[in-house]
C-alpha cells in the first residue's frame, strides 16, 4: 500500500468568510461575496459581512444550513489536451475540476493552456496556492516543446539569458536540446502563454507544450487524464519551496 494523501484538520484562526466558504466547497471566493452581499450567510447568528472573520467555534449559516470547512486536499493531475483549466466553462468544454472529481472542491493552482498538457497542481489551500502562484517565490516549472525549425546555439542562449516581450524582459532560464526540434525550458516565471511567447520570439513557434514538472512534482506512474493526492512529505516540500 503506498504512503497515505495528505490530510490536516482546518484551521479556523481568523479566516475570512470568502475564504470559510470557498473551504465548505460552497462557491468560489468571489461567488462567496456575492452570497455575503446577499444577506444569505449568518455567523453566529448575525449576518455576515465582507470583512467578517472566522474563529475557532464560530457557526456559519448558508440559507439556514449550517456549513463546515472541507479538509484541505492537493491532487496532482496528468492534464491531456482539450481540457480548460477553470472550474466551470460557459462553452461546456471539459474542465481539469470535471477530471479530478474530488470530494472537496479543489481548484487548478495556476493555468496551462488547453491545448497544453502535463502536471498541474489541484488544492483548497489558498495560502499554499497563493504562494506556489507568486512570482516572488520563484516556483519552477519544466516544459518540453516540440517546435518548428531547429533552434540554434544563439537561440538557446537568447532563451537563457532573457527574451524581451511585451511587458519587459523575461527571467533567465535553463534551456536543454532533447532532440533537433524539441527542448526542455524550465522557467520561474507565470506570464500568460510565457513559453510559447519565448519561442516564438526566438523565431521557433510551438507546436506541442507538455509541462513535464511543477515545484519538483513529476508525472511518474500518471496517464494523461489520470490523477493523485499529494502524499504528506510532498505537501511539506512544496511549503517550503
Amino acid at each position: 500500500m503506498g504512503p497515505a494523501p495528505a490530510r490536516e484538520p482546518a484551521r479556523m484562526n481568523g479566516m475570512r468568510l470568502n475564504a470559510y466558504l470557498a473551504r465548505a466547497g460552497v462557491a468560489s471566493r468571489r461567488g462567496a461575496d456575492e452570497l455575503i452581499k446577499a444577506g444569505r450567510v449568518r455567523v453566529n447568528g448575525e449576518p455576515g459581512a465582507l470583512n467578517t472573520f472566522v474563529e475557532a467555534g464560530d457557526e456559519v449559516e448558508l440559507d439556514g444550513r449550517a456549513l463546515a470547512p472541507q479538509a484541505l486536499a492537493y491532487v496532482l493531475l496528468h492534464k491531456p489536451a482539450g481540457v480548460v483549466t477553470t472550474a466551470r466553462d460557459p462553452h461546456g468544454r471539459p474542465t481539469v475540476v470535471d477530471l479530478v472529481s474530488h470530494a472537496s472542491r479543489v481548484v487548478p493552482v495556476g493555468r496551462l493552456d488547453a491545448d497544453t498538457t502535463g502536471a498541474l497542481l489541484l488544492t483548497n489551500d489558498g495560502p499554499l496556492a497563493h504562494r506556489l502562484a507568486h512570482p516572488r517565490y520563484e516556483v519552477e516549472k519544466v516544459y518540453e516543446a516540440e517546435v518548428e525549425g531547429h533552434p540554434s546555439d544563439e537561440g538557446l542562449r537568447q532563451l537563457e539569458e532573457g527574451v524581451e516581450l511585451e511587458g519587459g524582459r523575461t527571467a533567465p532560464a535553463r534551456v536543454r536540446l532533447l532532440g533537433p526540434s524539441l527542448l526542455e525550458l524550465a522557467i520561474h516565471e507565470g506570464r500568460k502563454h510565457q513559453v510559447k511567447r519565448m519561442l516564438e520570439a526566438v523565431g521557433h513557434p510551438v507546436r506541442r507544450l507538455h509541462r513535464s514538472r511543477y515545484a519538483g512534482l513529476t508525472l511518474a506512474g500518471l496517464g494523461p487524464g489520470e490523477s493523485r493526492e499529494l502524499t504528506g512529505a510532498e505537501v511539506e516540500m512544496l511549503r517550503s519551496v
